[in-house]
């Protein structure tokens, strides 16, 4: 290990890129993470309808097919995102590394769900 004021030595970016499956790991997490989203929304695709009192159990399949989409497009960012973090650590292509665009779209997703699931559940509490 080197003192933090040490320089780094001039080395080709593929030298100094570390094999250790990192970028690998982290799309296996997105992939949990999608998976779980996809899980969680056939779930209420299943309950809401059920649960909702009638005339609004259309209502109860907008969460659901909303995630299962949100799902869908998490996973194939989580596998471009890899890619191209891969590539950049590799010095494959040049350019930034990915943002924070896809946990920005995570965190807007998960809220939205749980108003939308905290409305419905004040519907049908209200409607008893």
């Amino acid at each position: 290990m080197t003192a933090p004021d040490t320089p780094v030595p001039d080395a080709p970016a593929s030298d100094l890129y570390d094999p250790g499956l990192q970028p690998e790991r982290t799309e296996l997490a997105w992939r949990r993470t999608a998976l779980a989203i996809a899980v969680g929304s056939l779930l209420s695709l299943r309950v809401f309808p059920l649960v909702l009192p009638s005339g609004a159990e259309g209502w109860g399949l907008v969460p659901g097919v909303l995630g299962v989409g949100t799902a869908a497009l998490l996973w194939i960012a989580a596998r471009r995102r890899q890619r191209r973090t891969t590539a950049v650590l590799t010095a494959r292509a040049r350019g930034p590394l990915p943002g924070g665009g896809l946990p920005l779209v995570l965190t807007v997703f998960a809220t939205g769900f749980g108003l939308v699931a905290l409305a419905l559940v004040a519907v049908t509490l209200l409607t008893r």
